[in-house]
């Protein structure tokens, strides 16, 4: 589960509206079989074709370094490994630890940043 920020939501209420249907069918349906959902090797696909569209090299980006981007973005700007272990779905800490590369300089320049 995920929270959606209104622009996401706009965003994915007009694809739905634009794809017609009912809101039991998936949102993104196979385009081979609208019974069943996207398959991840085509997702992957228009993630290359996306990133490769605005110019940059698809060998950079993919479907699992952007969540890994958007996690570390929050961390780096809350230093809560805590509530990105919860996003991410984690049920260790040393899981979310390990995605992020938090390391030992990380843990000491939050606690130097840290009066008490």
């Amino acid at each position: 589960q995920f929270e959606l920020l209104d622009a996401a939501r706009s965003s994915l209420q007009a694809w739905l509206e634009r794809r017609g249907g009912t809101v039991d069918d998936f949102a993104f349906p196979s385009r081979t079989d609208h019974s069943t959902h996207l398959s991840t090797r085509q997702y992957a696909r228009l993630v290359d074709e996306w990133v490769t569209g605005i110019g940059l090299r698809k060998e950079d980006y993919g479907t699992h370094s952007l969540r890994r981007t958007k996690a570390s973005i929050i961390y780096k700007a809350t230093g809560n490994l805590r509530a990105v272990q919860i996003l991410l779905g984690h049920t260790k800490i040393e899981s979310t630890v390990r995605y992020l590369g938090v390391d030992v300089e990380d843990a000491l320049t939050l606690a130097e940043s840290t009066e008490v």
